[in-house]
């Protein structure tokens, strides 16, 4: 698609009577809805300001480019107005504004129409462009040399930054992902031309991201620039020194920005765990099954916490509370329950594979990957009323991912035209088809599986069940809150989901116990830490409490030979003396607030209890028999 096809002759002001930014917004906003373009003046205009209030669009230079995604545009467009006088515009270089663009964009606008937009805003980057734009004398000239612009542009260049550079990354990226994250891009590809630096940026705009940056590159590069105003994925490039500025910045400060790079003069990124250098680097090169698995266990999470602690306040007023038939019954008790169990906790599933299918084939994968979840729970047989619940997920998961994988590689050869209908019709009605089709036929037998090894662990009881907690609980403090802490606490959440209540509070005991223990470490050990960590060691009792076991990540990095083990140790006395006391806890988050809601009143709660505080007083003092006197040292 050209750019004339949004910009045409009737979205063209030559000559503009506003004189201020409000004017100007409402003069190029009223010609668009004369020719057509919106569907609802005031909506579009509403939108216009909001980007505005994010920052200003007068990117300097002379130009100003508005631009708004919204449902209030019915069809793609683009109006162009210039300014002979100029007019403050709040430009970012403090000049008047002569030049401006006001990009139109549906919500339903494909990728097609949102790489036009984003190419008229790379070509505003060449200074002889402009000075033809501002030289027309009609509005056929206007047109005629954007033509000529586009006739040029033959993009050789990106196909050269496709390469691995070896040297400077980026990364360009704006709220709207239509104008600043290309012209950032274009900035930083142009001037480290001009300064013989190779260099490779990834842009993430409306339309997806392009020249995406791998793992090769990353591991070669000496720094990477993210010039953005919207949050960026940046796991992947822990150990590497990263450079973080406005989108802005970029169009306007490339040589600097290119130079500190070059220079490496920025912190080295350590990533948002808050471990070490070396275990943040091992992390973050992850890939495969465990990065699927995990966003799709990290999406859930929230839905866990949020309608479990929602189920867990409405058994205050008892556990059969939400039942109308009961005489415990309390409406607002039903309403919570309603809200967290009905709602969010139904939803755990089905959001767990849509986010493990769009890992692996990114945003095409999420639908057919709810709709494989929704089924395993939904489409049961008889006595089972959870269906094949997260089994059923985790392989409505993977399967939605690689199917839709299939779908798109058999679908490349189609023409460029079918790229908008690809993403829309094709890829969701293959994608959902096969899922669905395949899930309904292996659900039952999935079904069958999963009720059959809950009714196993249902079953345990002395010695095994001991081991299991023992396992459970240990796990949790491996890397409290990495990936084997996750592994535990989504199966004490599946059995929980299964209608199984003591293994969610075997996790819930052992994830607690770090930080607990690390609070009483730094109380009664004192001269083993700095004052630093004492200081840091009164935080982690609160947090333990509320069964929030990172608050023990900043001693396991500091001393990970001496902290871990002695971590895994009480961690797992906790686990197994809450299998052996049979604790049952129908909350999966909370930690102390929850512990009123423990199965069999209050001597199952003071056990509870006992196991915690008898799992951290011996990690507690296992750590302060290995760590080093520090008077010593």
């Amino acid at each position: 698609m050209r750019i004339t096809d949004l910009l045409t002759e009737e979205t063209i002001v030559l000559n503009m009577s506003a004189s201020s930014k409000p004017e100007a917004i409402d003069e190029l906003v009223d010609k668009l809805d004369e020719a057509g373009r919106l569907n609802d003046r005031g909506g579009f205009k509403k939108a216009i300001e909001d980007r505005e209030g994010q920052s200003t669009t007068g990117i300097g230079d002379g130009i100003a480019i508005p631009h708004a995604k919204t449902n209030a545009v019915q069809n793609p467009a683009i109006a162009f107005g210039r300014s002979q006088e100029g007019l403050d515009y709040e430009s970012l270089d403090g000049q008047p504004t002569h030049l401006f663009f006001m990009i139109a964009a549906s919500e339903g606008a494909n990728n097609t129409h949102l790489e036009t937009l984003s190419r008229l805003s790379s070509f505003l980057m060449d200074n002889k462009f402009r000075e033809q734009l501002e030289a027309a004398q009609t509005k056929e000239e206007i047109i005629a040399a954007i033509n000529a612009k586009e006739a040029e542009d033959e993009e050789p260049e990106e196909e050269a930054n496709d390469q691995p550079s070896g040297k400077i990354l980026a990364v360009t990226a704006c709220p709207t992902g239509i104008a600043h994250t290309y012209m950032a891009a274009d900035k930083l590809k142009a001037t480290a031309k001009e300064m013989g630096v190779p260099i490779k940026v990834q842009t993430n705009g409306s339309s997806g991201v392009k020249n995406r940056l791998t793992k090769e590159d990353i591991a070669d590069a000496a720094a990477i620039i993210v010039a953005a105003d919207t949050k960026v994925d940046m796991e992947d490039f822990q150990g590497k020194h990263v450079i973080e500025v406005p989108v802005a910045k970029a169009i306007h400060e490339p040589k600097e920005l290119i130079n500190k790079a070059l220079n490496q003069d920025a912190p080295v990124f350590q990533g948002s765990g808050g471990g070490s250098k070396e275990s943040s680097s091992k992390k973050g090169q992850r890939t495969g099954f465990y990065k699927h698995l995990m966003n799709g266990v990290s999406n859930m999470l929230p839905f866990v916490v949020g309608g479990g602690i929602l189920i867990a306040i409405s058994f205050f007023w008892g556990i059969n509370s939400a039942d109308p038939n009961s005489a415990e019954y309390n409406r607002f008790a039903e309403m919570l329950s309603i809200i967290g169990g009905a709602n969010a906790f139904f939803l755990l599933v089905p959001v767990l594979a849509g986010f493990i299918a769009s890992s692996i084939a990114d945003r095409p994968g999420f639908a057919p990957g709810m709709v494989g979840g929704l089924i395993a729970i939904t489409q049961t047989v008889e006595g089972a009323g959870n269906g094949s619940g997260f089994l059923g997920g985790l392989i409505a998961g993977f399967l939605a991912g690689y199917l839709t994988l299939g779908v798109k590689k058999m679908l490349e050869g189609l023409p460029a035209v079918m790229d908008g209908l690809k993403t829309v019709l094709l890829y969701p009605v293959f994608a959902i088809f096969g899922t669905g089709m395949i899930m309904l036929l292996i659900n039952p037998a999935l079904t069958s599986v999963y009720t059959w090894l809950f009714d196993l662990l249902d079953s345990m009881s002395g010695s095994n069940l001991a081991l299991l907690g023992l396992i459970v609980g240990g796990m949790m403090a491996v890397d409290m809150g990495g990936p084997v802490n996750k592994a535990a606490y989504t199966f004490g959440i599946a059995a929980l989901d299964a209608g199984n209540y003591t293994f969610i509070a075997a996790a819930m005991a052992g994830g607690m116990v770090p930080p607990l223990a690390m609070g009483l470490a730094t109380t009664f050990f004192k001269n083993k830490f700095t004052k630093e960590e004492r200081e840091t060691g009164k935080a982690a009792y609160p947090l333990g409490a509320f069964f929030i076991t990172e608050g023990a990540i900043p001693f396991a990095a500091a001393d990970p030979a001496r902290v871990i083990p002695s971590m895994v140790a009480g961690s797992a006395l906790a686990g197994m003396l809450t299998m052996l006391f049979g604790i049952g806890l129908r909350a999966p988050h909370g930690g102390i607030i929850v512990a009123p809601l423990v199965e069999g009143g209050v001597g199952q709660i003071l056990l509870y209890l006992l196991a915690i505080i008898a799992g951290a007083i011996l990690s507690a003092i296992v750590v302060g028999f290995l760590k080093k006197d520090l008077r010593k040292a």
